[in-house]
């Protein structure tokens, strides 16, 4: 059988079962063993590709495949928008796209130019310069700009931003504030990426019986989590499982 045979039979029966496990329409079975590649392709146009299109997941898989082939594209769309009209809010995406690629120098800069008049306590533009900060290597600027984030944002909640003041109070070498912003960071952050760098901490700082325990909490996690969550978390549980070896030793 030629290969082009045997790529029609597989795209056709991957079709089939789509149509089947999906509830879509049953004559959908009958035109693609019928039709072969064209049915395929207006099967793809008609019944998939829409899905994609609502599908965040899809999106996302998407806009990082586009990102992959040209990183630069959505800064530059961005660059264009506020070239255009000057306003808070393209600022404000030119910043996210230029933190997004590494510039935090230009971030840093658009986010502190974006936090004026109404938006000068705006709390996801705080969060973003103390990203910005933080990138550029400054610890001591980001925790006071999160610091200055909270005074003025009081019920303000991110997981992300939790994290980050944790680390950016790690990084100023304030190591028991740290561990106590690390205890509270873990217990709703929505990955293993917190847990992970708090048992870094506590390993450094000779607390071992505590890190390893850290880190077999992710593994225990990982293995009762679905398959996504472990492919999402693989880097953080390759860093536990790397790290509760030499624990072990």
């Amino acid at each position: 059988m030629s290969p082009l045979l045997l790529l029609s039979f597989a795209l056709q029966i991957a079709c089939c079962v789509h149509v089947v496990r999906t509830g879509r329409p049953l004559y959908w079975v009958f035109i693609l063993l019928v039709f072969s590649f064209i049915a395929v392709i207006v099967y793809f146009i008609a019944e998939i590709l829409p899905d994609l299109r609502h599908n965040p997941s899809a999106r996302r898989t998407v806009r990082n495949v586009r990102n992959r082939i040209d990183p630069e594209r959505d800064r530059r769309d961005a660059a264009k928008l506020l070239k255009a009209a000057d306003t808070p809010e393209n600022r404000r995406r030119l910043a996210e796209e230029s933190l997004r690629s590494g510039d935090y120098t230009h971030a840093a800069e658009l986010y502190e130019q974006a936090l004026k008049g109404l938006y000068a306590t705006d709390p996801d533009l705080m969060l973003g310069l103390a990203k910005a900060q933080f990138g550029m290597g400054d610890a001591h600027k980001a925790r006071d700009t999160l610091d200055a984030l909270i005074t003025a944002n009081p019920g303000f909640r991110s997981a992300d931003g939790h994290l980050l003041y944790a680390r950016a109070v790690e990084d100023t070498a304030d190591a028991a504030a740290a561990i106590h912003e690390y205890e509270a960071v873990v217990q709703g952050y929505p990955g293993e990426e917190a847990r992970a760098r708090f048992g870094l901490l506590l390993k450094r700082h000779g607390d071992q019986a505590r890190a390893r325990a850290v880190f077999q909490e992710i593994l225990d996690r990982s293995d009762a989590a679905p398959r996504y969550y472990r492919r999402e978390q693989q880097d953080w549980i390759a860093v536990a499982k790397r790290e509760l070896a030499t624990l072990q030793d």
